[in-house]
């Protein structure tokens, strides 16, 4: 299986990414303004509703704090961390190596690259069971567009027995993504309407 190159590498872009994932950022920043914050946080819940019979008791769950306009993975956290259950962040202390340290809510973040709020470099590193990642599109095949750095693709490769889950809005879903050989599909998709195997 091919392995993505770091971002820091004098890579060509693809020009039509590129426009997808500005298309993308734009449909997703419209559709979170028409709903409003309201209509945010319910749908928050509604997507936590969908995800938590999912995810075993038993499992440490990476999770990620929400930018912006993504679908919130706030109650989910609030979920896990009321069933007992370990909770790892994404963290980058360089911009090709994303590892994931332990975390529960209310203990202290710091700022890391690419605005990303993560845990105190000196939290304990976690291998996680279950991978809740951020993205910007979906298909029904389980395929996904990120942000174009790789950092997920390169810790799917890196925990190929963690269960990947994509968190997001509906609206992102599209009719094939277009992929490249690293990109390591999803498990499953979940939105604030449904949940989806791929």
């Amino acid at each position: 299986m091919a392995v993505p190159p770091p971002s820091s590498d004098p890579l060509v872009p693809d020009p039509a990414k590129i426009r997808l994932r500005e298309q993308l950022r734009t449909r997703r920043s419209a559709y979170v303004a028409t709903i409003g914050a309201h209509g945010a946080r319910t749908a928050a819940e509604a997507a936590m509703r969908l995800i938590l019979p999912h995810i075993p008791h038993s499992a440490t769950v990476a999770l990620y704090l929400a930018l912006k306009d993504e679908l919130d993975p706030e109650p989910l956290i609030q979920a896990l961390h009321a069933r007992g259950q370990a909770i790892a962040l994404p963290a980058l202390f360089d911009r090709s190596a994303m590892r994931f340290l332990a975390w529960a809510p209310g203990e202290p973040l710091e700022r890391g690259p690419m605005r990303l709020r993560q845990p105190l470099g000196s939290a304990p590193e976690r291998m996680p069971d279950l991978i809740v990642t951020p993205l910007l599109a979906f298909d029904r095949a389980g395929h996904r567009i990120g942000y174009g750095a790789g950092h997920y693709d390169r810790a799917f490769q890196r925990l190929p027995g963690a269960h990947r889950i994509g968190l997001t809005w509906a609206v992102q879903e599209i009719d094939r993504i277009p992929h490249d050989p690293w990109d390591v599909p999803l498990h499953a998709i979940v939105t604030e309407q449904e949940f989806i195997p791929s």
